[in-house]
């Protein structure tokens, strides 16, 4: 309690010393240093406001090679599929009003989309892109699903755990592909099986020395089975089909983040 009262009287001095001071300005001086603070708090305020304004519209397409990424590219930006199958090797990008968009009115804010390669010789290139990607589409073949299950997941695992992706939670839609085509999986199955490769990699690489391996975060739950819903950002699957145009499901995921 002592020490209670000896606060209480200090703070009483310090108090009855500062207005001792204030009085001892001129008015003129001590109005103007009220008006530089004024002045420096609304352009903090305003500063703050604009940045948060001023929020990315990339989104990042990946996936392996061949999945049909450069098809949907094509689809969402003029709604071709530039005959089927375009192989890109290097990344292939555009600021633009979706397809879907174009006959809409008023002003629509522009996507900056980028197709980037999936060969694995040019997979570094997304480490370039993500630091401002805002989202992104990882596209999985449908068609072509089980022989590059293994690859596929890989890919995603490394892109879950990178750590731009992890510490600005940048949502991630798991796309499947070529959905138009009868004997293509349907997205439970290729959910469900990517998360068992998953929590395979998940076990074979926490037995590796952190010195080992290039990631600095680790995804899932100690304990628990692998799912896309223990992930620190959004994983959602969706279904398209690049060369019939259907990229609706594409498109709502890109404008969730991206407002219009």
């Amino acid at each position: 309690m002592e020490n209670l009262e000896d606060l209480k009287i200090l703070a009483e001095q310090w108090s009855h010393q500062g207005i001792e001071y204030l009085q001892k300005i001129p008015p003129t001086q001590l109005y103007a240093a009220i008006g530089v603070l004024l002045f420096t708090t609304i352009l903090l305020f305003l500063s703050v406001r604009l940045v948060r304004r001023t929020k990315s519209n990339t989104v990042l397409l990946s996936g392996l090679s061949g999945s049909g990424k450069t098809v949907l590219f094509y689809q969402l930006r003029d709604g071709s599929s530039h005959q089927g199958t375009v192989t890109s090797m290097e990344p292939n990008e555009g600021t633009f009003v979706l397809h879907s968009e174009n006959t809409k009115k008023g002003k629509i804010k522009p996507v900056h989309l980028v197709d980037v390669p999936g060969h694995s010789r040019l997979r570094p290139k997304l480490e370039e892109f993500l630091p401002q990607a805002a989202a992104i589409v990882f596209v999985v073949d449908a068609l072509e699903f089980l022989p590059n299950c293994r690859a596929a997941s890989e890919y995603l695992y490394d892109i879950l755990t990178n750590a731009n992706v992890v510490k600005k939670k940048i949502p991630v839609l798991l796309c499947c592909n070529k959905t138009d085509k009868l004997t293509a999986h349907t997205k439970e199955f290729i959910r469900k099986q990517m998360e068992k490769e998953i929590e395979k990699l998940r076990a074979s690489r926490s037995a590796v020395s952190t010195a080992d391996i290039a990631n600095d975060f680790t995804i899932g739950i100690e304990g628990e089975v692998f799912s896309f819903s223990h992930c620190s950002n959004k994983v959602t699957v969706a279904e398209a089909s690049g060369l019939t145009g259907e990229t609706v499901q594409i498109e709502d995921f890109i404008r969730e983040y991206i407002k219009p």
